[in-house]
């Protein structure tokens, strides 16, 4: 139950939000045009999406895309009081308030369908809430031009969080809300340091999910047929190039040389070098 829910708006949409909810709850979270970074003030929250469950405690948050996003928040374990602050983030309002370049968060060209990352309680963010408290305990001060600030300032906060990468590929969606295939994010990603955690988080699905998804699509393991994928691709640079083994092993996707040294002899029964020479 929704005890209290104060907003401001700016440019005619909602912009910053500050909701008290009395435990036990459930709300499926709404398709929207816009990213949100949901903040819990207090008390705890979860989030589930493909069979998972993700918790949020006191003084974490949760940063979505609401585009491809439509999943659900609840609590029913706690019956006390849950404070949530919402910062949204429209497409339209970020190139009105950046009419001249867009910063470097607002830009990616990964190819993923990622859309929610959780934020550890982080110092600076916890005193940018604070200051987002002040304003709804004071409207009489609030106007576009502090909204604006604001907006502006959670966004240079998020791009100094160790989830930077993971937020600007949610953010780049909302520019180009593609839904990409299966098939697509993997030969993507293919020679990109990455491991297979971080690989099913562009799909948006769980570990487990996404491993399922990989059989039924490609009759492998991610692993198998990422490492076998990997190496044939060395194998044809190392014909076809005069680059260093190393960084040949590194731009497949490798970063152990010892390693790929050892998964390549596995499979083609000699060194690199040697695979080379011949």
């Amino acid at each position: 139950m929704i005890i209290d829910h104060k907003k401001y708006e700016l440019f005619g949409k909602s912009m910053m939000q500050n909701i008290k909810i009395k435990a036990p709850f459930t709300f499926e979270f709404p398709i929207s045009d816009n990213a949100c970074f949901l903040y819990m003030l207090q008390g705890e929250m979860h989030y589930h999406r493909d069979g998972d469950r993700i918790n949020i405690p006191h003084k974490h948050a949760l940063f979505l895309n609401c585009i491809q996003a439509s999943k659900t928040i609840s609590n029913l374990n706690n019956a006390g009081v849950n404070e949530i602050m919402v910062v949204n983030f429209h497409p339209d309002i970020l190139k009105r308030i950046y009419d001249r370049e867009m910063p470097v968060i607002l830009q990616s060209s990964m190819v993923s369908n990622k859309s929610v990352e959780l934020l550890d309680s982080n110092f600076l963010i916890e005193k940018y809430i604070e200051g987002l408290l002040f304003y709804f305990q004071h409207p009489a001060l609030v106007n576009d031009d502090i909204l604006i600030l604001k907006l502006k300032e959670i966004i240079l906060l998020l791009a100094q969080t160790p989830n930077a990468q993971a937020i600007q590929t949610i953010f780049a969606q909302l520019f180009s809300p593609t839904a990409y295939t299966f098939k697509q994010i993997v030969e993507a990603n293919l020679f990109a340091q990455i491991s297979i955690n971080e690989l099913a988080q562009l799909h948006n699905l769980s570990v487990s999910s996404f491993k399922r998804e990989f059989a039924r699509h490609y009759n492998s393991t991610p692993a198998n047929y990422i490492k076998a994928k990997r190496l044939e691709k060395a194998a044809e640079l190392l014909l076809i190039s005069n680059e260093r083994i190393k960084d040949i092993a590194y731009n497949c996707g490798f970063n152990d040389l010892a390693n790929f040294t050892k998964s390549f002899g596995g499979k083609y029964q000699c060194t690199p070098s040697e695979f080379r020479s011949r």
